[in-house]
C-alpha cells in the first residue's frame, strides 16, 4: 500500500507553500474516483470551494487549526448537511440531510475538508462491508477478500494512502475489525466521549464514533478534535483528564484459547507483539476472562432488539424507501416497502430483534441478556483492580475470502474479541502487527472507561511513533 502523507507532514507542506490544499483535494478528488476497492459512495466536487478557502488561509497565516485543509472521508451513515446520507441501504437512497452531525460540524469548524462518503455494511449491520446495496467492499492488500467491516470503506482508503483518516462507527468493533484486516489503526473511543448526534443508529447503547488512520498521532489528533459533550446528545458528556499511566496488562490466558478461533500463525504472531510491549517495559499478567462468546451471545440479542426500535421509524411513510402501486391497507404498504428497502441481513436482525423484545419472550432474551450484561461487567471490573489494561488480538484471522462466510452465527464470531469494549464502554484500539504471510494482522489494547488518552500512549510507543511522525516512510513495524 502506498503510504498518505500525514496530517503534521501535509500541514508542514501547506505552511511552506510547497502545496496548497486545493491542490492536494484535487489529487485526493482524482484519487477517489480511480480507487479499485468500491471504497466509496460518493465524492463532494463542492469541497474544491472549500480547500481554496483552506489554501486563502495558509497563504494569510491564518490557518484554523491543525487540520487546516486536511481531507477526511466519512462513512455514509454520518450525516453531511446537504448531502445524501443512505448508511449503503435502498431504505435511504436520495434522504438528503439537512444538518451535519456534531463530529462533522467540528471537523469542518477546525478547517478539516470532507471529501467522500465511504461505502459500509448496510446501517453498519455487517463484519465484512459485503452486506452494501453498493456492493462488496475489497481489502486493497487482496481483492480477493474483505476489508472487514462495517467500515470497511473507511478503512480502505486509508489503507491506499489516499487520506490519512477517516472516521467510521463502531458497535461491535467495526472500527477496530476492518482497522485489522486493512493494516491501518482504528480506535473506539469510550462510549458517551464522543457525540453521535448525526449518526443513523444501529444499537444506540454500543454506537461510537472514531478514527482509522495511518497512525496512532493521527487518529488522537482526530479523537481530540471530535470530542466532547454535546447538547443534542444526552449521552455524551465530558471525561475528566485521566490519573495515572498504563503499565500492567492483562493478557487472556484461557478465553482466547478456549474459543478456538485463532489460526495457528495468528497465535504466532500475537505471541511475538507480547514479547515486544514486555520490551517495552510493560508488564504483563495472565488473567482469565470471561468466556468472549458470551459476550457476543449477548450482544446479538441486545443489538437486534435496539435495531428493531430504531429502525421502526422507516416505513415507507414518515421516512425511508416508498413502495410504488396499490395497496389495500397501511400494514401492506409498510411490509412492502420495507421488504425492498432492507436488505436480507437487516431483514433478519430485525426479525430476531422483534422476536425477543416481544411479550412472550423479552423475559427469556432481552432481559437475560442485561442480567448476565451485569454479571460480565462485575467480573471484568474485578480485573481491571489487578491490571491497567487487557491486549488481545483483534480478530482471530486475517481477512477472508469474498463470499466465504455464509454462515451468520460465524460472522458474527468475527467480533470475538472487539465486543466486550462495547457491551461495557471501554476505549479500544487496534494497531498493526507484523502481517501473516502477507496479509495484515491487528492487536487490540482495551482498558476501564475515559483511559483513552493512556492508550494512545501505550499505541503510540508500540508502534514507535515519535511527535510528529514522518510520513515520507512506512510506519514502523517491530522486528
Amino acid at each position: 500500500m502506498s503510504q498518505s502523507k500525514s496530517i503534521a507532514t501535509l500541514m508542514d507542506a501547506y505552511s511552506r507553500g510547497q502545496l496548497s490544499p486545493e491542490e492536494h483535494i484535487r489529487e485526493v478528488l482524482s484519487a477517489l474516483k480511480s480507487e479499485k476497492t468500491n471504497a466509496v459512495v460518493a465524492v463532494r466536487e463542492e469541497v474544491l470551494d472549500e480547500a481554496r478557502q483552506s489554501s486563502d488561509r495558509y497563504r494569510a497565516g491564518k490557518r484554523l487549526s491543525a487540520l487546516d485543509g486536511i481531507p477526511v472521508v466519512v462513512k455514509d451513515n454520518i450525516v453531511i448537511k446537504g448531502q445524501e446520507v443512505t448508511a449503503a441501504s435502498n431504505m435511504l437512497k436520495g434522504t438528503i440531510s439537512p444538518y451535519d452531525a456534531t463530529v462533522v460540524q467540528k471537523l469542518k469548524k477546525a478547517g478539516a475538508l470532507v471529501v467522500a462518503r465511504s461505502n459500509m455494511d448496510e446501517f453498519a449491520m455487517g463484519s465484512s462491508s459485503e452486506t452494501s446495496a453498493f456492493g462488496p467492499v475489497r481489502n486493497p492488500h487482496d481483492p480477493t477478500r474483505v476489508p472487514g467491516g462495517s467500515s470497511g470503506g473507511s478503512a480502505s482508503v486509508v489503507a491506499q494512502g489516499i487520506v490519512p483518516v477517516a472516521l467510521g462507527s463502531d458497535t461491535a468493533g467495526s472500527i477496530r475489525q476492518p482497522a485489522a484486516f486493512c493494516g491501518v489503526v482504528g480506535f473506539k473511543p469510550t462510549y458517551g466521549s464522543v457525540s453521535r448526534f448525526g449518526l443513523v443508529a444501529l444499537a444506540s447503547s454500543y454506537d461510537v464514533i472514531g478514527p482509522l488512520a495511518n497512525s496512532v498521532t493521527d487518529a488522537e489528533l482526530i479523537y481530540s478534535s471530535i470530542k466532547g459533550a454535546d447538547e443534542f446528545d444526552a449521552t455524551s458528556r465530558n471525561f475528566p483528564p485521566p490519573e495515572g499511566k498504563i503499565k500492567r496488562f492483562g493478557v487472556p490466558s484461557e478465553a482466547w484459547k478456549l474459543a478456538e478461533r485463532l489460526g495457528h500463525k495468528e497465535a504466532q504472531r500475537f505471541e511475538q507483539a507480547l514479547k515486544h510491549l514486555k520490551s517495552l517495559g510493560f508488564e504483563t499478567v495472565d488473567v482469565n476472562l470471561p468466556d468472549p462468546e458470551i459476550a457476543v451471545a449477548i450482544y446479538y440479542v441486545i443489538n437486534p432488539v435496539e435495531a428493531s426500535s430504531n429502525l421502526a421509524r422507516y416505513d415507507g411513510v414518515r421516512y425511508g424507501h416508498a413502495s410504488s402501486g396499490h395497496f389495500n391497507t397501511l400494514y401492506e404498504r409498510i411490509s412492502s416497502a420495507r421488504e425492498e428497502g432492507f436488505g436480507n441481513e437487516v431483514r433478519r436482525r430485525l426479525f430476531v430483534g422483534t422476536f425477543a423484545s416481544s411479550a412472550g419472550y423479552q423475559d427469556a432474551y432481552y432481559k437475560q441478556a442485561l442480567n448476565v450484561t451485569g454479571v460480565l461487567r462485575t467480573q471484568y471490573d474485578a480485573i481491571f483492580k489487578d491490571v491497567d489494561a487487557i491486549v488481545t488480538p483483534t480478530t482471530a484471522t486475517c481477512a477472508f475470502k469474498l463470499g466465504a462466510v455464509k454462515d451468520p452465527v460465524e460472522m458474527y464470531l468475527s467480533d470475538i474479541f472487539t465486543v466486550p469494549a462495547n457491551i461495557f464502554g471501554f476505549p479500544a484500539i487496534s494497531v498493526p502487527t507484523d502481517p501473516v504471510e502477507g496479509l495484515p494482522f491487528g492487536m487490540q489494547f482495551f482498558a476501564p472507561q475515559g483511559q483513552d488518552l493512556q492508550l494512545f500512549s501505550v499505541a503510540k510507543q508500540f508502534m514507535g511513533e515519535e511527535e510528529p511522525v514522518s510520513a515520507e516512510a512506512a510506519l514502523p513495524r517491530y522486528g
